[in-house]
């Protein structure tokens, strides 16, 4: 087995980064949307919240997608 070179150490890190993202936002966004029906927010308020999810969910896809070209996916 060989050991893992700066490139995968780096792949590691992107993955990893990607994954908490993933997770956090998932988490913040489902926080946002309890709170907002709690305090009766307007639906503007809980869409903006919807939106900055989907930028971040949109950017892990982007890194998720990169790391796949780097590693040779199929």
């Amino acid at each position: 087995m060989r050991r893992p070179d700066d490139d995968d150490r780096a792949n590691g890190a992107q993955a990893r980064l990607a994954a908490t993202v993933m997770a956090g936002t998932m988490l913040l966004w489902m926080g946002a949307q309890w709170l907002g029906g709690e305090m009766g927010w307007e639906a503007r308020y809980v869409f903006l919240f919807d939106l900055i999810a989907l930028a971040a969910f949109a950017w892990a896809l982007v890194v998720t997608w990169r790391l796949w070209r780097n590693r040779g996916g199929n």
